[in-house]
């Protein structure tokens, strides 16, 4: 039953860029009109926020669960890339996410994973092919192309890359952007594939001359990356060709808040409250030409009501015309659900992860705090017995890639720089993008231990301490999901994430970064479950320094 209701609130109309105070009548999940009041009124009408580029699986939880909390923070939407439950499960891992989004009063737009696996020299879960992507872009459920990572592919004119880009064209729909750092001549190109989107952008003047060539360009502030202070201020000059996103939110700072406090920082920061406004409501809803109302006479009554425009302190949240979020309270029920997996994985020993060397020299990733990005340094390790050691005294740990898919695969094996671990370590199988397992400690055999954890619950995170033991966070739904509560996931996550902390870790995000240092398409030099890779120049390195 579609309820007949009107509020009194001071009415924000960001298209017409005015406030005043109105009664919003809404009947048939619609906005049916907006009458000026000659009344003193609180509270502040609004188009809901939403998320511009968002990978739900990040949470941790389902799309019910994550909806559930979204709605507090006045998010109505999002932007939906189900690019890690493909990778491990493919076309079934997409079309499971869309069915249980529809349990929920809640609007996910899902995107076809355009690149799964993301590059071919990684093992993945499953493949989603061009004919794929083709069958996708008819379905009804899907919005767009989700980020084109293998942006090489796309520069050169790569007949299967180009296929999938063309696809989304005939059928009218989107094609979002991933091209971290890439300039010049090579964006020019990549941007002229009929890509109109980049979220990776992470200096001003990257995104400048994006938003010269004309991309949208989506300001993020996630778990592990975080670009608003670097790229807030291209606001000023392109209000029109910005949005907001958060790319990977873990759990825990999803309890916190989401696009709100973007747009509450920035208003802050004296930014036009229409041009944020802006990019939080308006212009993903015209872009990706979604269903969501902008609190017009005539659209979807989806709308917020928050206590001003400097707090936006989310008071109720609408969507269709329902209460979905009521002063600090969830409306959305707990929905069924069933568990989906691919785990095909033998427990490891720690001898398997001794790397013996004739060279003290080697190349090293360095982890960066809060950036997807890694350097690529050199550095001297001690030998034991013809095998390189870890030293804590330079953070200079082990890091370990274990293909899940295929129980003879041998482990890889480098080191790594940033993390901090002074002792123990930790393990993840949320490891973009083919969710293998990754895992940094100081000895092999906490780090024996910690992946062992997640193969034994066919996925999850996990922390190895010789002083305070072994703890894991299960994830069962495709080894990186749990069906549980966000409230439950994000405390027990925030406890390995202390756990982390008091071991040593450096990183504000531990397992955020972890979980990056096997994405091949960021730059410079990452770690796949079949070798150390040279992100710049797309090939496989040895670990010796004095050889490629």
């Amino acid at each position: 039953m579609h309820k007949t209701f009107t509020i009194k609130a001071n009415y924000v109309d960001i298209v017409n860029r005015n406030i005043f105070a109105a009664e919003v009548s809404v009947s048939q999940q619609k906005i049916i009109s907006v009458e000026p009041i000659n009344e003193q009124v609180e509270g502040y009408l609004l188009p809901g926020f939403i998320d511009s580029h968002i990978h739900i699986e990040s949470s941790m939880v389902l799309p019910s669960e994550f909806a559930k909390v979204a709605v507090l923070h006045g998010t109505v939407a999002t932007i939906s890339d189900p690019h890690e439950i493909a990778n491990v499960m493919g076309v079934p891992g997409v079309e499971y996410m869309i069915a249980n989004s529809k349990t929920v009063s809640f609007h996910f737009f899902f995107g076809a994973p355009s690149c799964v696996p993301a590059t071919a020299f990684e093992t993945a879960g499953d493949t989603i092919d061009a004919s794929q992507i083709e069958n996708l872009m008819l379905h009804p459920d899907i919005w767009y192309l989700a980020e084109v990572m293998n942006y090489p592919a796309v520069i050169n004119r790569d007949e299967e890359i180009m296929r999938k880009i063309n696809a989304a064209h005939k059928a009218g729909k989107p094609v979002d952007g991933h091209a971290p750092g890439i300039v010049g001549m090579a964006i020019e190109k990549y941007y002229s594939a009929g890509i109109s989107t980049d979220h990776e952008c992470f200096t001003y003047n990257e995104g400048l001359e994006k938003l010269k060539l004309g991309m949208k360009v989506l300001i993020r502030e996630g778990s592990a990356a975080k670009n608003y202070e670097a790229l807030i201020p291209l606001i000023k000059d392109f209000p029109k060709q910005i949005m907001f996103c958060s790319d990977d939110k873990h759990p825990d700072d999803l309890l916190l808040g989401h696009i709100n406090d973007t747009v509450k920082r920035a208003v802050e920061q004296g930014y036009d409250v229409f041009d944020v406004l802006h990019a939080a409501c308006v212009l993903p809803v015209k872009h990706y030409k979604l269903p969501v109302g902008l609190l017009q006479p005539g659209n979807n009554a989806d709308f917020i009501l928050v206590n001003n425009l400097q707090e936006f302190k989310i008071l109720k949240t609408y969507i269709k015309g329902n209460c979905v979020a009521d002063n600090g309270k969830s409306l959305i029920q707990t929905s069924p659900y069933h568990i989906i997996n691919k785990f095909n994985c033998s427990k490891i020993s720690a001898n398997q992860l001794r790397v013996k060397s004739s060279t003290k020299k080697i190349k090293v990733i360095e982890a960066l705090n809060k950036q997807l990005i890694t350097n690529f340094i050199t550095d001297e390790l001690n030998i034991d017995n013809g095998f390189l050691q870890t030293e804590t005294r330079k953070d200079i740990l082990k890091i370990v890639v274990v293909n899940r898919y295929h129980h003879e695969a041998p482990p890889s094996v480098a080191f790594i720089k940033g993390f901090g671990l002074q002792q123990g370590a930790i393990a993840s199988c949320i490891a973009h993008d083919s969710h293998n397992i990754v895992a940094v400690g100081v000895d092999d055999e906490s780090i024996t231990a910690a992946i062992n954890m997640i193969i034994q619950n066919n996925g999850g995170i996990s922390v190895s301490s010789p002083e305070k033991g072994d703890h894991i966070l299960p994830l069962p739904v495709a080894g990186i999901m749990s069906p549980h509560p966000v409230s439950e996931i994000g405390a027990k996550y925030q406890h390995l994430h202390h756990m982390a902390k008091s071991m040593g870790c450096l990183l504000d995000a531990p397992y955020m970064t972890l979980s990056f240092m096997a994405l091949l398409v960021i730059p410079a030099l990452k770690i796949s479950d079949k070798g150390l890779f040279d992100a710049n120049n797309f090939r496989f390195v040895s670990l010796e320094a004095d050889h490629s």
